[in-house]
């Protein structure tokens, strides 16, 4: 296997750091960024040689899916590794494939560049719980945990279907922005007020680096199906007002109940959506830290 490129030190965007915390962003920008054989970027920050948590962003995301969760680890002492799915943020487009399922060589080839296969703890958030559902049923000795969070995937509906905005063939910066902010409000915050610079700043800054625009599988059974094939522990956590599965949660508890082998928890967090982990960091985190005691 060929080396991991040296790591660089991480540079945050500007606006992305000037709509942070102080002591958030010099957490942040005291991170590493590591280039994995195949061209696959991750994000390392805490104590190298220290039990490492594995952060899994979205669709249309990157590593800043997690930029409000990951210091609060740092503290406790944790490795945090978080990826650019391939095909997003500035990691390369996988060798083959437009899904969830075209993650599963380059991440399992970059965490052993990264691990050497030591057993960790994986958070998948949406298209990263799809992700790591099917990375970690295929490579059964990675994770010691898996925490689902707003995972899709399972067959099940709502009546009003989220209906996104197009916007990549808006001529105007203020069009644009219109849409960003209808379809951050419409799939993954609940809240108006939590849709502030920050998460302007994040999500703008992501969906232009999105290549991967043929994605599907999240519309299938694929995760229900993957489920029961888990070794690991399983832990689970939405927001209550998730666009993906709005008054059907008790359903989706149910089906998980039912279907994982080795089932861990769930957590319900109140007045969130689906970007849960943005829109109610410390309830997340609290969430998360009991999810992994």
């Amino acid at each position: 296997m060929s080396p991991i490129q040296k790591g660089e030190p991480i540079t945050l965007e500007p606006n992305i750091r000037a709509a942070l915390p102080g002591d958030v962003a010099q957490v942040l920008a005291g991170g590493v960024q590591y280039v994995t054989p195949g061209g696959m970027v991750w994000h390392g920050f805490g104590p190298v040689d220290a039990p490492a948590l594995i952060l899994l962003h979205g669709g249309s995301g990157s590593w800043t899916h997690w930029v409000r969760n990951i210091a609060p680890w740092v503290a406790k002492g944790r490795r945090v590794l978080v990826p650019d799915l391939p095909g997003f943020g500035d990691s390369a487009a996988p060798p083959s494939g437009w899904d969830a399922d075209a993650m599963v060589a380059p991440l399992q080839q970059g965490f052993l560049a990264l691990k050497q296969n030591e057993q960790t703890d994986v958070v998948g958030f949406s298209f990263g719980a799809m992700t790591a559902a099917l990375w970690l049923a295929q490579h059964p000795g990675v994770a010691k945990q898996l925490v689902m969070v707003g995972a899709p995937g399972l067959g099940l509906t709502v009546p009003d279907r989220v209906a996104l905005k197009a916007w990549r063939h808006l001529r105007t910066a203020p069009e644009q922005e219109a849409a960003h902010r209808h379809n951050l409000l419409t799939l993954m915050l609940h809240k108006p007020e939590r849709l502030d610079a920050l998460a302007m700043a994040v999500h703008t800054g992501n969906v232009v680096r999105d290549r991967m625009l043929r994605r599907r599988l999240s519309q299938t059974l694929i995760v229900a199906e993957t489920l029961p094939l888990l070794p690991c522990m399983v832990h689970v956590i939405y927001g209550e007002f998730d666009a993906l599965y709005r008054g059907r949660l008790n359903e989706v508890q149910a089906l998980m109940r039912q279907t994982v082998p080795r089932w861990g928890s769930w957590q319900v967090i109140g007045g969130a959506g689906h970007w849960v982990q943005f829109e109610a960091p410390e309830a997340f985190h609290e969430a998360l830290t009991q999810a992994l005691l």
